[in-house]
């Protein structure tokens, strides 16, 4: 990783490394269950450690893993992981203006390690980009620091989980660990009235619809939530503050 190599001196590194550190046994929980789950479904054991290694992507590989039991044609689950990772659409158009000034190379590999709780960690403590080089560096050695554990505790753990999957009982209940980290991102993220409402809509739309095959409940929840949202986001109350 580039950004070992370039930042890890840096004392921001250290900073984002123990950000990071106390959300590490649940995001490690998590790749764990993941990579259970994948083998279960009925991936082979090398296509399951090819995507634990590669598809750095923990919900949409939830979210595309129950299609795959279920047989689901595959435009059902693209679309379904298309939509389950829109939200970095948003997290890549805040986060241009701290990267821009890196090379595409650099801002490709960042990107690929930026999930959503170093996302959210990055911004906590970086609230603006830096005008100045030192700044600049300050910075990403932070997000380095923050994404390296985080890569490290996923992948790992995942990899442990497919070479566990036949040891390790669904009776441990490790998937709670991913329902607990996705409410404490969602948390931390709903910081306006229209984002509250977006979240109360798809997951009204979600249960409504749960009888739908092949998990189509999630497309429309986020469906109809996107839809709502661009309808009420020209109403000044509820409209984001814009970021000068």
């Amino acid at each position: 990783m580039f950004f070992l190599r370039v930042y890890r001196r840096h004392p921001q590194f250290r900073v984002g490394f123990a950000d990071m550190l106390g959300a590490a046994p649940g995001i490690a929980a998590w790749g764990l269950m993941t990579g259970v789950a994948m083998v279960k479904s009925g991936m082979g054991t090398l296509e399951a450690l090819t995507m634990a290694l590669l598809v750095f992507a923990g919900s949409s590989q939830l979210a595309a893993i129950p299609l795959f039991i279920a047989g689901a044609p595959v435009w059902v689950i693209l679309a379904t992981a298309f939509c389950v990772n829109l939200r970095f659409v948003v997290f890549s158009a805040h986060m241009r203006s701290y990267l821009m000034y890196l090379p595409r190379w650099q801002r490709l590999v960042t990107g690929y390690f930026t999930a959503d709780l170093t996302y959210v960690m990055f911004v906590r403590c970086n609230p603006m980009p830096a005008v100045d080089d030192d700044g600049r560096v300050a910075q990403m050695a932070y997000l380095a620091g923050n994404s390296s554990i985080n890569w490290f505790s996923w992948v790992s753990a995942s990899l442990l989980g497919v070479a566990l999957a036949n040891f390790i009982p669904g009776a441990w209940g490790l998937g709670f660990a991913g329902l607990l980290a996705l409410i404490g991102i969602l948390c931390s993220l709903a910081t306006s009235r229209l984002r509250w409402i977006a979240c109360a809509v798809a997951g009204a739309v979600a249960v409504a619809t749960y009888a739908l095959p092949l998990k189509l409940n999630i497309l429309a929840a986020i469906g109809v939530a996107v839809l709502v949202c661009m309808a009420l986001e020209s109403r000044p109350a509820l409209a984001p503050p814009v970021q000068p």
